[in-house]
């Protein structure tokens, strides 16, 4: 990498940092070029980047953005993790670490916050953007559909009573 391509690195990442919901830094020792590939896979799946790049460049790209607290987690071979949603990455990352146990989740932030390996984990437990969507909605449609019911109920007790005189009638 020369200099040019390093300072648009730079760039590029702080961008990110800036914009993203959420950082979460992983430890990915150990691990191979396949299991890399479906990590990054399964992080794409979940709308979330993973991107390993050295750590002297990150942390310059860290500068002047909310999440530079996060700085003394990039020891050794480190990614880093991030996505728009704050619980996408997050939630991907853990999944995929319960399966393989060589990639540790070392910390992360979410804006100004720092977050240790286990409020990175209590984050991936939160229900998704989504998921909170469709419990709001079903939510506003339980009201609707038990007042529905209700209406109509007495007009169905009213036509049961009525069917029960005319066939009363009828047997007499």
């Amino acid at each position: 990498m020369d200099r040019a391509e390093k300072q648009e690195l730079i760039n590029t990442l702080n961008q990110v940092f800036k914009t993203t919901g959420v950082v979460v830094v992983v430890g990915y020792q150990g691990l191979t070029a396949a299991q890399m590939n479906a990590l990054r896979g399964s992080m794409a799946e979940a709308n979330a980047t993973f991107k390993v790049a050295k750590n002297r460049l990150v942390k310059l790209a860290l500068d002047g953005t909310e999440s530079d607290g996060i700085k003394d987690l990039f020891r050794g071979p480190t990614a880093v993790a991030y996505s728009a949603d704050p619980i996408a990455a997050p939630k991907a990352l853990v999944a995929y670490a319960k399966a393989n146990e060589k990639l540790v989740i070392l910390g992360g932030a979410l804006g100004s916050r720092v977050l240790d390996a286990n409020g990175v984990k209590a984050l991936a437990e939160l229900p998704s953007l989504d998921e909170l969507r469709g419990k709001l909605i079903g939510l506003i449609q339980a009201p609707a559909t038990r007042l529905a019911g209700v209406l109509q109920a007495p007009g169905g007790q009213l036509a049961r009573v009525l069917n029960a005189y005319a066939t009363k009638s009828e047997a007499a």
